[in-house]
């Protein structure tokens, strides 16, 4: 109507050659879309209400027909290289194309569901390890030494996505999700036989982060290969396995350690992963053919464009801040004089809460905008740790349920959607890169959080107010920067759907 969206690159402002007034098209087309919806794209484009052609693919078809020529460096190519007419229609009748649902779309849903079971289910059991390990083969080593183990998992895990993600939209998932799994079952098995500090750096950092980041790509994007106006939905139920997985790793791990030791406790998750990949493997599938220009190289040349570049900022810190709270959240418990068996059993109840959060933020989020669903689940974290666990998480054992619930829901629903607010940006075909760009940059964070939070708590006598605030402060940063992205997309409007 009267709003013009703000966008990171626009169509060439002015009159084209039928003399129409045109308004800036947003490049993006998932949220061209959006914006459509709410009428503040364009009002010269007479066929656009009849039109079930995308906001910014009609008006380059329509650019098209009428110059019968394209530019090289036209900024509305994704990519930003030369296409030839027949291609672009032939991307675009792909892009509008969606299944939706159906037997075979939701059996990847179900191969993505089995996959981050086992790979994302013990990202999510990180606790666990780090409370086992520290108090029994690695006791003489600090938190922070303890956790660079995990911390150089978490950054493999997405750092490796910066070529992952290019290989997936050019090869597909095949190759990746089967290298992933075999990565996976050997370090388990390496690490059931682990005693030095050195042991535990190769086999589960090195050896599972590579893993972890061979399988996290290809199970996320595939989904969105068969789904887009469903696509938060099910990307959330595919999501849930890893909550799933955060919750019976840790209670199971916790029951069998007293009965047949670490070894064969560790030894059993590895065949429970690799039953779960064994199934993954046969049914995770791409469907769109790659882009005309796709290449198995990455190209950080996107992070120019503002709208991505304040979502991998708000998914940075938000990533900054999550995994401090699953690393440190038992060790937190046993330090405050809680019974040892509910500091480990809280994992599996902030789990619990995230199964529920990642399956209402797909469907929330289909409904009323991705970017409102996390930026409002951001609040909700920020709320659980500076307003319970910072005032009453030392004295109350009820006040830490509260936030495990609170933060698990919250979190929960910034893992399924964030994903799903990169897609808003980019084409299907581009997913992959987007997806993998993003997540390298987060992988930064995954790096260094862990210690960090680990020298913090050092620095505070073994007091752990110090990294509860500095997580409600990251969160409080992610909050702030995925806002800016909406802003950027759609405006000032704060009930703008998207």
């Amino acid at each position: 109507m009267g709003h013009q969206s703000s966008s990171p690159e626009t169509a060439d402002p002015g009159r084209n050659e039928g003399g129409a007034d045109t308004v800036p098209i947003h490049r993006y087309e998932s949220a061209a879309d959006d914006v459509v919806s709410l009428g503040t794209v364009s009002k010269d484009l007479p066929s656009l209400a009849q039109s079930t052609r995308p906001a910014a693919v009609t008006a380059r078809s329509s650019s098209k027909a009428k110059t019968k020529r394209r530019s090289t460096d036209s900024k509305q190519d994704t990519e930003g290289g030369p296409e030839n007419e027949g291609d672009d229609e032939e991307e675009e009748g792909q892009e509008e194309t969606y299944p939706e649902g159906g037997l075979q779309a939701w059996l990847v849903v179900l191969g993505s569901w089995l996959a981050l079971f086992s790979a994302m289910g013990l990202m999510n059991s990180l606790a666990t390890f780090h409370a086992y390990i520290g108090e029994h083969q690695l006791r003489e080593y600090s938190h922070g030494a303890v956790g660079w183990i995990f911390s150089v998992y978490t950054f493999l895990c997405f750092f490796g996505g910066i070529y992952i993600g290019p290989v997936f939209d050019k090869y597909g998932p095949r190759w990746l999700i089967l290298s992933g799994s075999l990565c996976v079952v050997a370090s388990l098995m390496l690490l059931s036989i682990s005693t030095e500090y050195w042991h535990f750096m190769l086999s589960f950092g090195l050896l599972n982060g590579i893993g972890g980041s061979l399988i996290f790509t290809p199970s996320i994007a595939a989904v969105g290969h068969f789904f887009r106006d469903r696509r938060g939905l099910a990307t959330g139920v595919a999501t849930t396995g890893g909550s799933l997985g955060g919750i019976m790793f840790p209670l199971a791990m916790h029951e069998l350690f007293g009965r047949i030791g670490w070894a064969w406790t560790v030894r059993v998750v590895g065949f429970i992963c690799a039953g779960c990949f064994g199934v993954a493997n046969l049914l995770i599938r791409s469907r769109l053919p790659p882009a005309r220009d796709a290449t198995a190289h990455p190209d950080v040349r996107i992070l120019r464009e503002p709208a991505f570049a304040f979502t991998t900022a708000g998914v940075f810190l938000l990533e900054f801040g999550l995994f401090i709270p699953l690393t440190y959240i038992s060790s937190f418990m046993v330090s405050a004089g809680f019974d040892a068996d509910i500091s480990y059993r809280i994992l599996p109840i902030l789990n619990a809460a995230s199964v529920v959060g990642r399956v209402v933020a797909g469907w929330w989020g289909d409904l009323f905008g991705a970017y409102n669903s996390n930026i409002l689940s951001v609040a909700l974290t920020i709320v659980a740790c500076l307003a319970v666990w910072l005032p009453f998480g030392e004295s109350s054992l009820a006040a830490m349920v509260i936030f495990a619930v609170m933060f698990g829901f919250a979190s929960g629903n910034n893992i399924s959607i964030s994903p799903v607010c990169i897609g808003r940006l980019c084409k299907t075909q581009n997913y992959g890169r987007y997806y993998a760009t993003t997540y390298t940059v987060v992988s930064v964070a995954c790096l260094v959080g862990i210690p960090i939070g680990g020298e913090i708590i050092s620095a505070t006598g073994g007091k752990y107010w110090g990294v509860i605030i500095f997580t409600g402060a990251m969160y409080a940063g992610s909050l702030a920067a995925l806002w800016a992205a909406k802003v950027v997309c759609v405006g000032w409007r704060i009930l703008a759907i998207f």
